[in-house]
């Protein structure tokens, strides 16, 4: 953009506010998800008793598997509208997932004395297998339509339509939702409850958030949800 079409003129006062140590977005997310990945096979083999069950076997793959593909999607398919946040944003972000994804649930979920080392049922297995599946699906589909609305190198965003995305503002977060329905089914543990309850709030803020974006962005030509990620809920 030409320094004219700025307002600024010879004389004129700019402003520079020092926004600290900085880190790439992208940097963050391959950092905050590899958490997971590395945490629940320590656990799993520090914890596990010597025959671990089939649950715990399934609960270690589906959730690494959910954990490789964020960062596969963060290496090839995201982009992103800033380049980077804030350093100190990286210790809090990773917490969420070192800590509440990686350490509790692992630590509770491999015991010998875990709800899933003995007996589990099937079919609540099954079912909240297809859900993880289901789930996962979804999100990776909205995240594709996401990425198309941008081009690459720059910050322009459209406006998503089609499938989920006719009903909730966010499908990737209720996709996802739905994934960790499924691997709570599995599991059957508290921690994976309290960490599932826990970005389930963040995802529905960052729905609301986005929902204003649209409204303010795009005016008459956004057409404006009700639900924002959960219908009939949020």
């Amino acid at each position: 953009m030409p320094a004219l079409d700025t307002g600024l003129r010879n004389g004129s006062t700019i402003y520079v506010k020092d926004l600290g140590p900085q880190i790439s977005w992208r940097l963050v997310f391959l950092i905050e998800y590899l958490g997971p990945i590395l945490i629940h096979p320590l656990l799993f083999f520090l914890l596990g008793p010597p025959e671990p069950s089939v649950n715990q076997k399934l609960s270690l793959s589906i959730i690494l598997l959910h954990f490789i593909k964020r960062e596969l999607e963060t290496i090839f398919l995201h982009r992103f509208s800033s380049a980077t946040m804030p350093l100190s944003n990286l210790f809090k972000n990773s917490a969420h997932y070192w800590l509440l994804a990686g350490v509790n649930m692992g630590f509770w979920i491999y015991r010998p004395d875990s709800p899933i080392a003995k007996f589990s049922d099937p079919f609540i297995t099954y079912a909240s297998l297809s859900l993880y599946i289901l789930g996962e699906l979804g999100n990776f589909s909205a995240h594709l339509t996401l990425r198309n609305l941008r081009a690459q190198g720059t910050t322009q965003r459209g406006i998503p339509g089609g499938g989920a995305f006719e009903i909730v503002t966010c499908p990737n977060y209720m996709w996802e939702t739905i994934a960790w329905i499924g691997i709570l089914g599995v599991t059957r543990s508290l921690s994976t409850l309290l960490f599932t309850l826990v970005a389930v709030g963040q995802m529905g803020l960052w729905a609301t958030k986005k929902e204003k974006a649209y409204r303010k962005e795009f005016g008459g030509q956004y057409a404006k949800k009700r639900w924002v990620m959960l219908p009939g809920i949020w």
